[in-house]
């Protein structure tokens, strides 16, 4: 049987729902739970990982700021990537990705280690995340009940990282690099649940082009900008600057790139719809 209490919800919120969709809920849930948990711990460990490898506080900025590049600058070509390459495939494979470095942090001597672990695990959820949104959205049929798994999933994540806040401090007062192979045994976990639970992806829709011109140059757009972000808190100095301006010429060459795409990799004509534009600028303003 399964919990009453089902991802921090009462199973009444999925009533009607089959056993193996639940599980495969808790699956997903696990994941979004997961890039909760893991931010969460991390910031609670910053002081502990500074004293034990000596690094600067610009090294131990990139740490934090690699994971945000990475998340960042890839999350449009992961949604486009679960399209055509299929959900399940780039949630499995990014999940084993994920796992690989989250481990390669825990086991890091030098800063350069470090950062990059956390660009790679900010990457890999950025392919993670909207692959699971998909198989979401696929396997719950639209209207109040899937409305109600998204807002348990959304919710999932949050709770994540409040526990993690917690779970961080008592973790890195052992050992900061259990912050680092905690993750990695949850991962492994959803891994083994998500193989025989997500559905088999379909064969991709005849003619479907991977736009990549249109991926090199939004994804260099979100890198700069997410950079220049991130370089804020030394004031607005030069990189910063310089960040801004690269994201911008980028940003405008993917939109040039897109209207003459014959398979673009967003069809900008969906920014047109005003209660569309207003969701997702609410959305950007709540996830903050």
């Amino acid at each position: 049987m399964l919990p009453q209490d089902f991802c921090g919800y009462n199973t009444e919120l999925t009533d009607g729902v089959s056993s193996m969709k639940r599980l495969l809920l808790v699956v997903l849930c696990g994941a979004i739970f997961l890039e909760g948990i893991d931010i969460g711990m991390l910031n609670v460990a910053l002081p502990s990982i500074r004293a034990d490898l000596g690094l600067e506080t610009a090294e131990l900025s990139w740490v934090v700021g690699g994971y945000v590049l990475g998340y960042a600058g890839f999350m449009l070509l992961g949604g486009r990537a679960a399209d055509l390459l299929g959900r399940r495939r780039m949630f499995l494979l990014w999940l084993a990705v994920f796992i690989a470095f989250s481990g390669l942090g825990g086991f890091a001597t030098e800063s350069w280690m470090l950062i990059l672990a956390r660009f790679v695990t900010g990457v890999a959820s950025a392919f993670m995340t909207p692959a699971g949104l998909s198989i979401i959205t696929t396997a719950f049929p639209e209207g109040p009940r899937r409305d109600r798994v998204l807002m348990i999933y959304a919710a999932t994540g949050a709770g994540g990282f409040s526990l993690g806040l917690v779970a961080g401090g008592v973790l890195a007062s052992a050992n900061w690099r259990l912050v680092f192979f905690a993750p990695v045994v949850l991962a492994a976990l959803i891994l083994l649940g998500a193989i025989p639970l997500t559905p088999r992806d379909r064969r991709p829709e005849a003619g479907g082009r991977f736009d990549v011109l249109g991926a090199v140059t939004i994804t260099a757009a979100m890198v700069l900008l997410a950079l220049g972000v991130t370089r804020l808190e030394h004031g607005l100095g030069p990189v910063p600057l310089a960040a801004f301006a690269g994201g911008a010429l980028s940003l405008a060459a993917f939109v040039a790139v897109e209207r003459r795409a014959a398979h673009p990799l967003v069809r900008l004509a969906v920014l047109r719809n005003p209660g569309l534009l207003r969701a997702d600028l609410t959305a950007m303003l709540l996830a903050g």
